[in-house]
């Protein structure tokens, strides 16, 4: 998770100082609408990776409580 997370947050911060960085309203606007679609890739990423995460540890609790019932 932290890689794809850390890599689209990275990329939305750049996008944001390209955004800051520009005298033309077109350019600054495109920047910004990429930031904001990097922030969403990222929260996917994040959701994603929590939900994995979720479901290995309920198979693992499973199998542990398997292995104490028998």
């Amino acid at each position: 998770m932290a890689q794809s997370y850390e890599f689209y947050t990275a990329r939305a911060d750049e996008a944001r100082k390209a955004a800051d960085a520009a005298t033309l309203d077109n350019v600054r606007n495109r920047e910004l609408r990429a930031a904001k679609s990097w922030l969403d890739l990222a929260e996917h990423a994040r959701g994603v990776a929590e939900a994995r995460e979720k479901v290995e540890r309920e198979k693992r609790e499973a199998r542990e409580a398997e292995a104490q019932d028998a």
